[in-house]
């Protein structure tokens, strides 16, 4: 298995005459939290919806765990192994927070459309294997005890957990979080610090967006910074946050 989970290089995209994106890359370690900041505008949720396939690049190489992929379809990308979430939550409201874990394993199950209609001995028994790993997912982030909660009915941090134990459900060799922390309030962003270090220390890896600057400074082992595009900076947190452009772009403008 190798170490590298995501290699990508050259990636540009550009919107009419908006160039969004422009030969950006980065190479994420297995067992990593890397982070993925930058001012507003500066083409971070642009890079997110290429790699994930919402997006088509114009430009750019694309490999999972040593194999090439192309981010040309959301399912095709989920099963060549990346998951994500969304900054605006994205459930299925009416669904129970068990259903909406179920939804994402399925893309790892055998049964066909058939199995599901005349309900064959195969499917019924993965249907079973489905929702017990779906109550484990939901045990591992926090919220098991709101299994048969509706997904609306849910606190704002805990539909958060449901979008991650969603995305885990989906077996990933990563995990793409956009800004999870947002309209957080201070004691579920401990909360989400922990589940996100639990995550990388069972080795699963994160590309993390997110805003909260001590947050991502906190947590992540490499971070790179995007500004107007392009990529001013990569390094570890330590590095990033002593570093010139990054002080102008990003840091200096009052915590973006």
């Amino acid at each position: 298995m190798s170490d590298t989970v995501l290699n990508v290089g050259g990636i540009s995209k550009r919107f009419g005459g908006l160039q969004a994106l422009s030969d950006v890359g980065l190479t994420i370690q297995r067992g990593q939290v890397y982070g993925l900041i930058g001012p507003n505008g500066a083409g971070k949720t642009t890079f997110f919806n290429v790699i994930t396939g919402l997006y088509t690049p114009d430009s750019g190489t694309f490999e999972l765990a040593g194999k090439p992929y192309q981010p040309t379809a959301v399912h095709e990308v989920a099963k060549a192994g990346i998951a994500r979430t969304f900054q605006n939550i994205r459930l299925f409201a009416d669904m129970t927070a068990l259903e909406n874990v179920m939804v994402g394993r399925h893309i790892r199950t055998g049964s066909g459309l058939l199995g599901a209609v005349f309900r064959t001995k195969h499917f019924v028994q993965e249907e079973r294997e489905i929702a017990k790993r779906a109550q484990e997912l939901l045990d591992y982030v926090g919220i098991a005890k709101y299994a048969d909660y509706k997904a609306r009915t849910l606190s704002y941090g805990d539909q958060r957990r449901l979008e991650i134990a969603r995305a885990l459900a989906t077996d990933p060799q990563l995990i793409a979080l956009d800004e999870p922390a947002a309209g957080m309030n201070a004691t579920e962003k401990v909360q989400l610090r922990e589940l996100i270090d639990r995550i990388r220390k069972d080795n699963r890896t994160i590309l993390l967006i997110e805003h909260d600057v001590k947050l991502v400074m906190g947590l992540c082992d490499r971070v790179t910074v995007l500004d107007y595009g392009k990529q001013i900076a990569e390094g570890t947190p330590a590095d990033v946050q002593k570093n010139e452009k990054v002080i102008e772009a990003y840091l200096g403008t009052g915590g973006h």
